[in-house]
C-alpha cells in the first residue's frame, strides 16, 4: 500500500514539475530572470573572426536581431496587444530582410511630424486656444541623438495622438497600402520604396530593434507606446518622462549596424536630400568648439613677458590674466533654411532669389547665374508646380553617357522629396535642365512600376516639355542679335546679348537630339535649330530666316554635311549654287547627318543634300543636247570604272570650274556619313555596304579636259593615255567629294605617271640603285665617326689653350697697369 502511493504522489510530481515547465509564464520568468542575471555580461558570436561580418549569412544577421528585441522587455503597467496579422508579416519582412538605402525612415518619420503639424495648424485657424502656450506655439520638429546610450529622438509640436489613436494608427495599416506592399515583395519587387506604400512609419524597424512612441493630445492624458517588432506591442500612460504638452516623441534604439544615424553629418545630409523644403523648421542637437576666454592660473600669469609688462600704461588699472580654451558647446541648428519657393507666385520671387535657389537644387556653387528659367503651376486633371532652369554650362559628361544618365528633375509629393530617379518626368534630350515637380495629388500607395505607368505621369511630361521648349524660344526671342528690329527697341536688353548662342553653343546638340527622338515635338524644336551657310557671316542662323532670304521660285532648302566650315566653303558641290546667288547650310555636326534624316521637310519646303542625286536648279535648254552629244563619252566612261562600283556618268548641273564630281544616291549614306560609320570602333563594314548609296560621276561638259578628253575617247577608245587620264579625273574627284579611297597606291602611282609625262621621263625609267652603298660597312662608318670625335676634340683644345693665354694675358695687363697707378 504504501509503496503504490510512493508510485503515485511520484507520478503526480512529475506531471506537475512538466506542465509547470511549459507554461508561458514560467518561459517568461525565466527570460527575465536570465535578462537581469545576464544582461550585463558581453555576448561572443560563435565563430568569431573566422569570416569578416560583410561575409555574414542572412541566418547570422537574423539570429543576431532576435537577440537584441529578446533583451528589450515592456513595462510592467502596461497593456499588451497583439498586431494586425498583415502587419505581423509585414514586420518580419522588414526585420529579417536586408535593404540597400534605409535611409528612408527618417524621411517618413519627419512626413508624418509634418502632417501632425499641419493639423494642429488647420485647427488653430478657428481656435487659436489649442495651440497652447509658451513653446507649446512653436510648430516645430526637433532631432536629438544620443550616442552613449544608441538612441535617435524624433519629436514635434503637432497635434499628437490619444490612447485610441495610438493603437489604431501604430497597431494597423489601411489594409490597401499592406495588401499593395506585401504583393509586391512576392512578386519580387523593389523594397526600397516602403514609403510609398502607406507604411512609412514601420520602416523605422529597419534601423532599430525597440521603438517608443510618446504622444500627448490635448484631449488625452500622455501615453507611451512600445514595440519590439515581434508581433506585439504595448501602451501605458506615461509617468516616468516629463510632460510634453503636446505633440509626439519618437524614441528609436538603433542597431549595431545602424550606428551611421549616430553621426550628425549623416542625419544633416538625410535632412537636406529628402526634407529640405518642408513647411515647418526642422532642428538638430548639435555640438561645436568654441574659444571661450578663463582666468589663467598663477603659474601661468607668471610666465607672462617682462616686455609686455613694461608696456603697459601706469594709469591702466590691473586686469585678471585670461586664456582661450576650447569649449564644446550644444545648441539647436536649424537643417532646412531654403523655403519652398515654387509655393510662391512668380511675380513675388526675385532673380536672386532664383539664382540663390538653383544653386541649391543643383549643388552648382560657381556663382553663374542660370541662362532662363521658368516657373509655372498646372492645374485640371493633375495639379502640380514646377520650376524649370537651364545651367549656365553643360556639365562635362552630358553626351558621353548620353542614354545611361539620369534626369536632373526631383519629384516631391506635398514638399517631401521623393525621388529623381523618375526618366518618365522628362525626354532623355532635355535631361540638362534642372528643378523640379512637387504635385499633391499623385498617388503614393502603389509601386514606382505602378506610378510610372500612371497617366499622371504621361500629363505632367506633356506639359513640362511643352514649358521647357517655350522657355527656350524666349531665350532666342529676347536676345538682340537673334532680332532683325532696329537697336533702337532694344534697349535695356544688352544682358540677354548673345545669350542663345551661348545655350546653343552648350546645348546645341540636345535640340537636335530631339528632333531625331521626340517626333510630336518635331516642329516645334527645328523653329530652335541654329546654323551657318553661305550667307549667315559670323551670325547663327535659323530656319525661318533661311526661308525668308530664299529665291522666289526656290522650292527646297539646300544643305551639305562635313568636317568642318572652311572645307565645306571650298566644296565643288557649292560652285553652281554660289554663282546663282543660293544660300547652303553648312552641319558640320556628327550627329546632322542622322538628323536630317528625320527632318525631311519644314514649312513646306523640302530638304536637299547638295551632294547627293536630285538637285534641280531649274531647266537648261541645252541640257538634251549635252547629253547626246556626250553620250559616247560617259557609256565609255562607265564600262571603264565597271570595277569601282560606279552606278553611272552623268552630265553635271552643280559645277563651275571642277572637271567632276562624284554623288551619292538620295537615299544613301554621304560621303561624311560613310567616313563616320567607318570610324566606328565596332563597326563591321561588311554589313554596311547596303547603306552605302550608288555613287554617280558627273562631269563638267564645259571643263577644257572633258572636251579634250571626249575628243580622244571619239578618236580612239582604246587609247591608254585617255583611260588612264580618265581613271584619274574620276579619283581625284572621288577624294575631292570627301569619300576615301579605297586603293591610294593605286592613285599615287597614276600620279607618278602624269609627273613622268610632265617632265618627259621615260616610262621605262627606272629607279638606280646605289652601288657604293652595299659594299661600305658598318666598321667603315664607325672609323669615320671616330675620326670626326678625334678632330673636333682636338679643335676645342687648341681653342681651349687660346683662351687660358688670352687669360693670362690680361690678367697680367691689369696687374701691371695697378703698379704702374700705385
Amino acid at each position: 500500500m504504501r509503496r503504490s502511493c510512493a508510485v503515485a504522489a511520484l507520478l503526480v510530481l512529475l506531471a506537475f514539475i512538466l506542465v509547470h515547465h511549459d507554461s508561458p509564464l514560467t518561459r517568461v520568468i525565466a527570460e527575465d530572470q536570465t535578462v537581469e542575471g545576464n544582461g550585463d555580461l558581453p555576448k561572443v558570436e560563435e565563430g568569431f573572426g573566422s569570416i569578416p561580418d560583410a561575409l555574414a549569412t542572412d541566418a547570422q544577421v537574423v539570429e543576431r536581431e532576435k537577440e537584441s528585441i529578446s533583451s528589450k522587455s515592456f513595462r510592467s503597467t502596461a497593456e499588451k496587444f497583439e498586431f494586425q496579422a498583415e502587419v505581423s508579416r509585414l514586420m518580419d519582412i522588414i526585420i529579417h530582410s536586408l535593404y540597400s538605402n534605409r535611409d528612408i525612415f527618417l524621411r517618413e518619420l519627419i512626413s508624418n511630424a509634418s502632417d501632425a503639424l499641419d493639423k494642429i495648424r488647420f485647427l488653430s485657424l478657428t481656435d487659436k486656444e489649442v495651440l497652447g502656450e509658451g513653446d507649446d506655439t512653436k510648430l516645430e520638429m526637433q532631432i536629438k541623438l544620443d550616442k552613449a546610450k544608441k538612441t535617435l529622438v524624433i519629436r514635434d509640436r503637432g497635434i499628437g495622438m490619444t490612447r485610441e489613436d495610438l493603437i489604431k494608427n501604430l497597431g494597423t495599416i489601411a489594409k490597401s497600402g499592406t495588401s499593395a506592399f506585401l504583393e509586391q515583395m512576392q512578386k519580387g519587387g523593389d523594397l526600397n520604396l516602403i514609403g510609398q506604400f502607406g507604411v512609412g512609419f514601420y520602416s523605422v524597424y529597419l534601423v532599430s530593434d525597440y521603438v517608443e512612441v510618446i504622444s500627448k493630445h490635448n484631449d488625452d492624458k500622455q501615453y507611451i507606446w512600445e514595440s519590439k517588432a515581434d508581433g506585439a506591442f504595448a501602451v501605458s500612460e506615461d509617468t516616468e518622462n516629463d510632460p510634453l504638452g503636446r505633440g509626439t516623441e519618437i524614441r528609436l534604439h538603433l542597431k549595431e549596424e545602424a550606428s551611421e544615424y549616430l553621426q550628425e553629418e549623416k542625419l544633416k545630409e538625410l535632412v537636406k536630400k529628402y526634407s529640405e523644403f518642408i513647411n515647418f523648421p526642422i532642428y538638430l542637437w548639435t555640438s561645436k568648439d568654441v574659444d571661450v576666454e578663463v582666468e589663467a592660473s598663477e603659474e601661468e600669469a607668471s610666465d607672462k613677458s617682462v616686455s609686455e609688462e613694461e608696456e603697459t600704461d601706469e594709469d591702466t588699472e590691473d586686469k585678471p590674466k585670461t586664456k582661450k580654451v576650447k569649449e564644446t558647446t550644444w545648441d539647436w541648428e536649424l537643417l532646412n533654411d531654403v523655403k519652398a519657393l515654387w509655393l510662391r507666385s512668380p511675380k513675388e520671387v526675385s532673380d536672386e532669389e532664383y539664382a540663390n535657389f538653383f544653386h541649391s537644387i543643383a549643388k552648382d556653387w560657381t556663382g553663374d547665374k542660370p541662362l532662363a528659367w521658368t516657373h509655372f503651376s498646372a492645374e485640371g486633371d493633375v495639379e502640380f508646380k514646377a520650376i524649370l532652369f537651364i545651367p549656365p554650362k553643360a556639365s562635362h559628361d552630358l553626351y558621353e553617357n548620353y542614354y545611361n544618365s539620369k534626369s536632373s528633375l526631383k519629384l516631391y509629393v506635398r514638399r517631401v522629396f521623393i525621388s529623381d530617379e523618375f526618366d518618365e518626368l522628362l525626354p532623355k534630350y532635355l535631361n540638362f535642365l534642372k528643378g523640379l515637380v512637387d504635385s499633391d495629388t499623385l498617388p503614393l500607395n502603389v509601386s514606382r512600376e505602378m506610378l510610372q505607368q500612371h497617366n499622371s505621369l504621361k500629363t505632367i511630361k506633356k506639359k513640362l516639355i511643352r514649358k521647357a521648349l517655350d522657355m527656350i524660344r524666349r531665350i532666342a526671342e529676347e536676345d538682340p542679335d537673334e532680332s532683325d528690329e532696329q537697336q533702337e527697341e532694344l534697349e535695356g536688353q544688352d544682358e540677354n546679348k548673345g545669350k542663345y548662342a551661348k545655350f546653343w553653343k552648350e546645348f546645341g546638340k540636345s535640340i537636335k537630339l530631339g528632333i531625331i527622338e521626340d517626333a510630336t515635338n518635331r516642329n516645334r524644336l527645328a523653329k530652335l535649330l541654329r546654323f551657318y551657310s553661305t550667307k549667315s557671316g559670323e551670325k547663327l542662323s535659323s530656319l525661318d530666316e533661311y526661308i525668308a532670304r530664299m529665291k522666289p521660285k526656290q522650292q527646297d532648302i539646300y544643305y551639305i554635311t562635313g568636317t568642318n566650315r572652311e572645307q565645306l566653303e571650298k566644296s565643288p558641290f557649292l560652285e553652281k549654287l554660289m554663282k546663282k546667288g543660293y544660300e547652303v547650310i553648312f552641319f558640320t555636326d556628327p550627329v546632322d547627318e542622322y538628323l536630317m534624316q528625320y527632318l525631311m521637310d519644314y514649312e513646306d519646303k523640302k530638304f536637299q543634300n547638295v551632294s547627293k542625286e536630285g538637285l534641280k536648279l531649274g531647266k537648261d535648254p541645252k541640257s538634251k543636247e549635252l547629253k547626246e552629244s556626250f553620250k559616247d563619252l560617259t557609256k565609255w566612261w562607265k564600262d571603264l570604272l565597271a570595277s569601282d562600283n560606279v552606278d553611272s556618268v552623268k552630265i553635271s548641273n552643280r559645277l563651275s570650274n571642277t572637271p567632276g564630281v562624284v554623288v551619292t544616291s538620295k537615299f544613301g549614306w554621304s560621303a561624311n556619313m560613310e567616313r563616320i560609320m567607318q570610324s566606328q570602333t565596332l563597326t563591321d563594314a561588311s554589313k554596311q555596304n547596303y547603306m552605302r548609296g550608288k555613287r554617280v560621276l558627273e562631269i563638267n561638259p564645259n571643263h577644257p579636259i572633258i572636251k579634250e578628253l571626249k575628243e580622244r575617247v571619239s578618236l580612239n577608245p582604246e587609247d591608254e593615255n585617255a583611260k588612264q587620264t580618265a581613271k584619274l579625273i574620276y579619283e581625284t574627284a572621288l577624294m575631292e567629294s570627301g569619300f576615301l579611297l579605297d586603293n591610294p597606291k593605286e592613285f599615287a602611282s597614276h600620279i607618278y605617271s602624269v609627273i613622268k609625262n610632265t617632265l618627259n621621263v621615260s616610262p621605262d625609267a627606272t629607279v638606280e640603285e646605289d652601288e657604293d652603298g652595299d659594299e661600305e660597312t658598318e666598321t667603315d662608318l664607325h672609323k669615320e665617326e671616330e675620326e670626326a670625335e678625334k678632330v673636333e676634340s682636338e679643335s676645342i683644345n687648341v681653342e681651349g689653350v687660346h683662351d687660358d693665354a688670352k687669360i693670362e694675358e690680361t690678367e697680367e695687363g691689369d696687374e701691371g697697369h695697378f703698379n704702374d697707378e700705385l
